[in-house]
């Protein structure tokens, strides 16, 4: 897997601002009611795919796993995904991690049913023997490990049964199973439905979870102008959506409801507040390589070695040769692209 080339910056012109610009169209996937995703739909109700000359087709896929597989046939180009996939997908699929989502440390956790959460938290020694429901190879599953291990616990002090999270959801409330990982909005759900509770998060275990931005290494390197326009318009979606709150928590209601997620409005807020995301400038702090070196090859360096050691995969992957910061790059130089991906109206 090779890096976009530092000849390929500079390479978009203001002629994609134009209004003769050509549309192009671009195949974006990711996970459908979740926080990161809804930039997608906020772009795309207020029209900013169509400025930048690109016209979106959305797959969605339940988990990270199932789409990633789902890049080898050329399905989609770009997207968002976890951590934990993205890597997989380096290394399975030839997958590009080119930018961040979001921070969802707080919002992978291990939740348990109200009846037992108490005992688990006053004694996590308690934990060892139990059976735990996950999603294989997500941020979720990653979280879970992080929290055992806090506690000194090992994967092979518990039973794990892997679920997809509206199965978890359902084993969850009708009480057979104690024990559930899960990620947000389904924590939400769990929580005000059922009455689980957090006991552990990733945040509390220590353990940062990005989301990433990727794209296929082929497509990268055929439409690098797209992926850095793909790049600006999901950082223009964040930038407004910071500044316009009650207008975002009114179309992350309506976003949630399509996929089929009802949660309340002081659960939606809590998804901005526990949340962080990065702006352009943000992103390029995280990813750049001199000084200390880069927070992003760190963070995702650590998930590649939790995955190693649970028999995912083979090696850890070398940061530098999957994660580029090249097309964030291309928007900083290009004056346009930059205001653009920097507007908050």
């Amino acid at each position: 897997m090779k890096t976009v080339g530092k000849a390929l910056i500079g390479v978009l012109t203001g002629a994609a601002f134009g209004a003769q610009a050509q549309v192009a169209e671009i195949k974006v996937s990711y996970q459908p009611a979740l926080y990161w995703a809804l930039p997608f739909h906020v772009a795309s109700e207020k029209g900013w795919w169509a400025e930048v000359g690109l016209k979106p087709v959305f797959s969605t896929f339940p988990a990270g796993v199932p789409q990633i597989a789902a890049s080898a046939s050329k399905s989609w180009d770009v997207g968002g995904t976890g951590s934990v996939p993205a890597v997989l997908g380096a290394v399975r699929y030839n997958l590009l991690t080119v930018g961040l989502t979001n921070d969802e440390s707080v919002g992978n956790a291990l939740l348990a049913t109200g009846a037992k959460a108490a005992g688990f938290m006053n004694n996590p020694q308690s934990i060892r023997g139990q059976t735990i429901v996950l999603t294989a190879n997500s941020t979720g599953d990653y979280a879970v490990q992080s929290c055992l291990a806090k506690w000194g616990l090992k994967k092979s002090d518990v039973t794990i049964k892997s679920m997809g999270q509206a199965e978890i959801i359902s084993a969850m409330s009708s009480n057979n199973a104690d024990l559930g990982g899960l990620w947000a909005p389904n924590i939400y759900t769990m929580e005000e439905k059922a009455g689980a509770k957090v006991i552990c998060s990733g945040k509390d275990a220590g353990a940062i979870v990005p989301g990433a931005l990727v794209v296929r290494a082929d497509y990268a390197k055929e439409q690098p102008q797209n992926v850095a326009k793909f790049l600006a318009v999901y950082l223009r979606a964040w930038k407004w959506m910071s500044t316009h709150r009650a207008e975002s928590v009114a179309m992350m209601k309506k976003f949630y409801e399509v996929g089929g997620v009802t949660i309340s409005e002081a659960s939606m807020n809590k998804e901005f507040d526990t949340r962080p995301v990065y702006d352009l400038a943000g992103q390029l702090k995280v990813m750049n390589r001199s000084g200390a070196g880069s927070d992003v090859d760190k963070w995702m360096t650590q998930i590649g070695e939790f995955m190693k050691a649970a028999g995912t995969m083979p090696e850890v992957p070398q940061a530098s040769r999957y994660i580029t910061d090249d097309f964030l790059k291309m928007v900083e130089r290009d004056p346009k692209l930059k205001a653009f991906a920097n507007q908050s109206n």
